[in-house]
């Protein structure tokens, strides 16, 4: 199965949002400025009524960044599931992470659309093994993880039983400019999230310990190895970090303080009072702004980044 340009006067093809939440939204508007129609669907009226609105500041944002196609698609709300699926190629499912709830969604989209239709799961935690068990064409459900919001942030997170899916897989979130990475083997939270799970265990047993307060486990974060790690990955840094010779080197000179490092690691509870500390702590940061002023702060960094990262291609 390829995905082909069937019309080029009518995008790309029609692409299945389930869930009209925050993921939802981000979603759709990375489909929509590639150029795919889109078709969406949440249970919540509401929920559906409003979803254009949401839409429309990550289109915004993506169109400040600048590319996409030159034919934008157009968003359809649907009524049913049954809509919003017949005719897709693609169903990018943001359910709750709720195992059954998703699993009932499969049941009802497996008994509307055709055996080769992909169900892309954007679960952050859930791995595709107990997500697939009850579905009549397990191999056509891929876990999708994105980073949210996944219009700005490019990793997509990606594991499923048949190679061939995958690639469909890849070449479509490619297409949206995304960076699909594929996961060797089925997993709990993937890859990023159990990366970014470590790193916060520690950022909260620094502070659960009285090592540092909150604001500054972050400016120590942001001013620090988040610079390095926003253009070098953690092996590859560790490789830099060797000098002349490299990964070798590194391991042979300081992977013993390495381990010293590793062993002093903590693994803190969430108990009241760590929680009250984490709470108090963010407020302090946050400084009186609201979530949605920090939402905003955050996107506009993360899109000078996305317009370097363009100009440097």
């Amino acid at each position: 199965m390829t995905l082909t340009r069937e019309n080029p006067s009518e995008g790309l093809f029609p692409v299945a949002v389930i869930g009209c939440g925050l993921i939802g939204a981000s979603w759709a508007a990375l489909f929509l400025e590639a150029g795919h129609h889109v078709r969406a669907w949440d249970p919540i009226q509401a929920t559906r009524e409003g979803f254009g609105d949401r839409v429309a500041t990550p289109r915004q944002q993506l169109r400040e960044i600048g590319g996409g196609a030159a034919n934008k698609g157009t968003l359809t709300i649907c009524e049913t599931l049954q809509e919003a699926v017949v005719g897709v190629r693609i169903i990018q499912e943001n359910a709750p992470e709720n195992v059954p709830l998703k699993r009932d969604l499969y049941a009802q989209i497996e008994a509307t659309v055709k055996s080769d239709v992909i169900i892309a799961s954007s679960t952050s935690a859930h791995p595709w093994s107990h997500l697939s068990v009850e579905m009549q064409h397990p191999n056509r459900l891929v876990t999708a993880h994105p980073f949210n919001p996944p219009h700005l942030v490019p990793l997509v997170e990606l594991f499923g039983p048949d190679d061939a899916i995958l690639s469909v897989a890849e070449q479509f979130y490619r297409g949206l400019g995304s960076v699909p990475v594929r996961l060797k083997k089925d997993a709990v939270g993937h890859i990023a999230n159990r990366l970014a799970s470590a790193l916060w265990r520690e950022a909260v047993h620094l502070v659960a310990e009285g090592i540092a307060d909150v604001e500054a486990v972050d400016l120590a974060l942001v001013n620090g190895p988040g610079l390095r790690w926003s253009v070098l990955g953690a092996h590859m840094a560790y490789h830099l970090g060797g000098g002349t010779g490299g990964m070798a080197s590194y391991l042979e000179h300081l992977g013993p303080s390495q381990e010293k490092r590793w062993a002093d690691l903590g693994t803190p509870s969430l108990t009241p009072d760590v929680c009250n500390q984490l709470i108090l702590g963010v407020e302090t940061e946050a400084a009186g702004r609201s979530v949605s002023e920090l939402e905003a702060e955050r996107d506009a960094a993360l899109i000078a980044l996305a317009k370097m990262r363009k100009s440097q291609k």
